[in-house]
Parts: structure tokens; C-alpha cells; sequence
């Protein structure tokens, strides 16, 4: 029996992990579970899963949260950055699963890995802020860190049986989102509405809109830096528009291993909490006949400057990738309550890469500083219009 802690339950990686829990009782227990705001949601989850633990974003939350739960209920409820912290790090647990949304899940998940905690990784901005600090603590803890965003657990799933240094490089694969056919005229009068309407995935606001952007694939490339230990260089992106190749890896010797199924993340999520065995699923398979073409286009940076803000980011490392993410996080928000149009996302994160002056990322101090100076800074230009 593996016993899981979920940061995120709420959202939509979270919420399909416990979907594939339930459908294994014999293999998984829940033992915690956080959330941020969706008390409602929570509340549910406790009552269906019993958790002992469970965390929400501050007191007043937990407040309510506690007065919901029946007098029988073992759940111990927690608030806050410390909240999250002590639930990962909660002795009862043996996996972490990290799908909290944005830079609020680096320290959770850190405090998971120190504390000898497995970590399913599906929080991306781990890695991308913190990349060497986070794998230095898995070594020395002595963890495993597996992926479960789909393209890096289809890398992982490539990987497996060949020698890394047979390597030539990954290709990692990405939808285009729904803008993909768009004339580039009409992108600056997209609407929030336009872009989370995914053609193929179902998932957060925040995600939905970093697709559409492609800077989700951009932060997944720094993720898979850190995550395969390769050089950026050897990292090429692929516009697949079906969805069904979720990444591949070329090898030396010209073969290319590729990693394929439904778009559907309880595939990822399973293996992640189940590895190395696989979990029978209950889901459709692949009808390559109705399919019957899978295509791959070289993504135009003049279409996606987010892209190419990554790969920018990713080669002047340092704390360069962390304000990438910080001033894409408040970007991304402000488009959505219709503050900035669709692409001065890119021209809002591209203005404060400039401004920023790089430095180390030894530190968790020194990243967290820089995450918070490149949220006011994006914010005051926002402000001045």
C-alpha cells in the first residue's frame, strides 16, 4: 500500500490522480491533501477519502474548511506556506504528488524531497526556478523525482533500458493550442475566452493560456534540462497538433524512440505513482485508422516569442528563468481579467528579462527575492500602462 500526499487536489492533475486512486484501493491510500481557495471541492474530497491531513491557502479558509468536516473525521486541517510544508513533509506519507499551479509549489515540494518523500512531479516551476538547488536535495536525499507532465513522462518512458550516453536529443512535443491556424494580425485581439478553449486538453486557466502562448513548452524545456541532465542545445520543440506523440528521444545511432497514447494525464499519472509497474486503465485506446496522419511543424517564434523567451532564459541561466516564470505568472493573470491584451503577455515578460540584473541561483533566498521583485515590476508596468 503507497501512501500519497497530494499538493493541488483541487485542480485538474489532482483531481484526475485521485480518479486513478480510486480505482486501485488495494494499492493507494490517501493520506493528504491540499488545496488552495475551493473549499467546496475539498470538503468533498475529504469526505470520500479520508484523509488525515489536509491544507488550504490561509486561516481563515481552514476555518471554514474545519467547520464543514463531520466530529468523526481524522483529518488534522493546516493553513498556509508552513501548512503546505508540514503536509509534504507528513511522516504517514510515502509519494508526494506535486501539481500545485505557479511558484507557490517550489517550497512544498522541497520540503517533500528533504524529507525523504518520493515526489510525482507535475509543478514544473520547481525546476524552472530552482533546478540545481531541487536536484542537488534529490541526490543527497536519495529520492526519486518522476515526471508526470505528459511529455516529460514520455521522455522518461523513452529513456528507460537505453544508455544515456547514446543520447542525441530530445524532442519534445507540443499542441500549438488553439491559435495554431490563426492569422498573427488577429492574435493581439484574442479574448481569455478564445484561449482556454484547448482543442485537445483539459486543464487549469493558468496552463491553458501558457499553451496557447507556448510558454508552457518553454518552461518545460528548462524542466527537462534539469530533469535528463542534458544541455539545452540538444532540446528541440515539435508542434504536433493531434496530441498523441507525447515526446521522443533520438539516439546516436539515428533511432528514435517515441512515447504515444490517448491525451488523456491519468495515463502519466499512473505510471508516476505505480512506477515501474503499469496500472490497467479504463480508457480508450489509440484508433490510428480514424487518426490516420500525425503531424509535426516547426513552431514560428514570431507566432510564439514566449518560446523563444524561454530558450533566452534557459541559456542565460542563473535567475533569468525564474523571472521568466514570476513575470509570466502575473502576465498570464492579468490577460486573463482583461488588464493586457493576448500578446502583451510576451512583451510584458520580455521587458522585465531586460530589466533584470542576473545572478546566482545557489539559494533558495536569492530565487525567492527575485521571484518577488519580478511580480512588483510586472505589476508596475502593468500599472503605468
Amino acid at each position: 500500500m503507497k501512501r500519497i500526499a497530494i499538493l493541488g487536489s483541487t485542480g485538474s492533475i489532482g483531481r484526475s490522480a485521485l480518479q486513478v486512486i480510486e480505482q486501485f484501493p488495494d494499492r493507494f491510500q490517501v493520506v493528504a491533501l491540499a488545496a488552495g481557495r475551493n473549499v467546496d471541492l475539498l470538503t468533498e474530497q475529504i469526505h470520500r477519502f479520508r484523509p488525515k491531513v489536509a491544507a488550504v491557502l490561509d486561516h481563515k479558509l481552514a476555518k471554514d474548511l474545519a467547520s464543514r468536516l463531520p466530529a468523526d473525521a481524522e483529518a488534522k486541517v493546516l493553513a498556509g506556506s508552513e501548512g503546505y510544508q508540514e503536509l509534504a513533509s507528513y511522516t504517514d506519507v510515502d509519494m508526494v504528488l506535486s501539481s500545485m499551479v505557479g511558484a507557490a509549489g517550489l517550497i512544498p515540494t522541497l520540503s517533500a524531497i528533504r524529507a525523504g518523500k518520493d515526489v510525482a512531479l507535475a509543478n514544473k516551476e520547481t525546476l524552472v526556478m530552482a533546478g540545481a538547488l531541487v536536484m542537488e536535495e534529490v541526490r543527497k536525499n536519495q529520492i526519486r523525482l518522476l515526471p508526470v507532465d505528459s511529455e516529460h513522462n514520455a521522455i522518461f518512458q523513452a529513456l528507460e533500458g537505453h544508455r544515456r550516453e547514446d543520447l542525441k536529443r530530445i524532442l519534445l512535443t507540443a499542441s500549438g493550442g488553439p491559435f495554431l491556424n490563426m492569422d498573427k494580425k488577429q492574435l493581439e485581439s484574442v479574448t481569455p475566452a478564445q484561449a482556454l478553449d484547448h482543442p485537445n486538453w483539459a486543464m487549469g486557466a493558468k496552463i491553458t493560456v501558457d499553451s496557447a502562448t507556448m510558454m508552457n513548452k518553454g518552461l518545460e524545456v528548462i524542466e527537462a534540462m534539469w530533469l535528463f541532465e542534458v544541455q539545452v542545445e540538444k532540446i528541440d520543440v515539435h508542434i504536433h497538433p493531434q496530441s498523441i506523440v507525447h515526446s521522443m528521444v533520438e539516439y546516436v545511432d539515428g533511432s528514435v524512440v517515441a512515447q504515444m497514447g490517448i491525451p488523456d494525464m491519468r495515463i502519466p499519472i499512473a505510471y508516476a505513482l505505480a512506477y515501474p509497474e503499469r496500472l490497467k486503465l479504463d480508457l480508450p485506446p489509440v484508433n490510428f485508422f480514424s487518426l490516420q496522419t500525425l503531424t509535426f511543424l516547426e513552431p514560428d517564434l514570431g507566432r510564439y516569442p514566449c518560446l523563444d523567451l524561454a530558450f533566452a532564459a534557459c541559456k542565460a541561466g542563473g535567475t533569468m528563468p525564474a523571472v521568466l516564470n514570476a513575470a509570466n505568472e502575473i502576465a498570464v493573470q492579468a490577460f486573463l481579467d482583461n488588464r493586457i491584451p493576448f500578446l502583451g503577455i510576451a512583451r510584458l515578460v520580455d521587458k522585465v528579462m531586460q530589466e533584470h540584473n542576473l545572478a546566482p541561483a545557489a539559494e533558495l533566498e536569492a530565487i525567492l527575492a527575485v521571484d518577488t521583485w519580478a511580480r512588483q515590476r510586472t505589476e508596475e508596468i502593468i500599472g503605468h500602462g
